[in-house]
């Protein structure tokens, strides 16, 4: 069911992008968002992983210089049957984490210096079982190409705003395309948020079988949950959905408030609880 929600919001946002083009530019509108969708695809598929650590002011580190880390996120991701990851670590004091790249043997788990100094062994374990799960099921690549479809149709918009839309000779309305152009990239953005929150309670479900410890995680999230409302980050806000729990919680204000990049820490946290009671039985 999860798949086919995302499969739906994925026709409905390729739908909507062609759509926007339409009404931009007739028939060339359409191959020209095909363009603009495929190289934003194009490059974020191969520097993805740069421009989230950038974002996030993160660093790559070495076994060396984090070994008990190294060592928890090598004994997990060999429990999920993946490569080892590159590790980073980013300066915030917000307890966050989030996994970035374009596959597997690419991919880049990242911990914040105040998850590390915030959750305990287990809890610890949970979170980077959580991004392994990402890992897993190759959710940064669809959350990139959600992410630059999202942009394409907002370029597109915006292009339209303000060079001009389709022609009237070419049989357009000027007011559908006008409504288009400006509710189109909410839209977007509407289907990104919810593309989003479906892959996180996978990813719920699927840390809490890596590290075998559903509550463990649960924990973590009510923590890490607790803390983004009271320690604010500085993290650009495309970026907000890498990461475990919404890291810009603390600075939501009015219509923030209405586009959630993630489902409610209460809903996980009551899913993980009964994935326990059902581990028990």
């Amino acid at each position: 069911m999860r798949h086919l929600k995302v499969f739906i919001l994925m026709a409905g946002m390729t739908a909507l992008l062609l759509a926007v083009g339409q009404a931009v530019g007739g028939q060339s509108g359409v191959i020209m968002a095909l363009l603009i969708a495929g190289v934003m695809n194009f490059v974020a598929y191969f520097a993805s992983a740069q421009i989230a650590l950038r974002s996030y002011g993160a660093r790559v580190v070495t076994a060396q210089q984090a070994p008990q880390l190294y060592a928890m996120v090598d004994r997990l991701r060999q429990r999920a049957g993946l490569p080892m990851p590159t590790l980073a670590i980013a300066p915030h004091a917000q307890p966050n984490a989030f996994a970035t790249g374009r596959n597997p043997e690419h991919a880049v788990v990242c911990v914040t210096r105040g998850l590390l100094d915030t959750v305990n062994a287990a809890e610890l374990e949970g979170v980077i079982a959580h991004e392994l799960a990402h890992v897993q099921h190759r959710d940064m690549l669809l959350m990139t190409v959600t992410a630059t479809l999202a942009a394409a149709i907002s370029h597109l918009a915006y292009v339209a705003m303000f060079v001009g839309g389709r022609n009237d000779d070419e049989g357009g309305n000027p007011i559908a395309a006008l409504a288009m152009m400006i509710l189109a990239p909410i839209a977007a953005m509407l289907i990104q948020l919810g593309i989003g929150r479906q892959r996180e309670f996978k990813a719920d479900a699927g840390g809490a079988k890596i590290s075998g410890q559903p509550l463990a995680l649960a924990s973590a999230l009510k923590k890490l949950d607790a803390a983004a409302h009271q320690i604010p980050m500085r993290v650009e806000p495309a970026m907000a959905p890498l990461a475990q729990v919404n890291p810009l919680a603390a600075q939501g204000r009015g219509l923030f408030k209405l586009f959630s990049t993630h489902p409610s820490t209460a809903e996980r946290v009551a899913r993980l609880e009964r994935l326990a009671v059902g581990e028990s039985r």
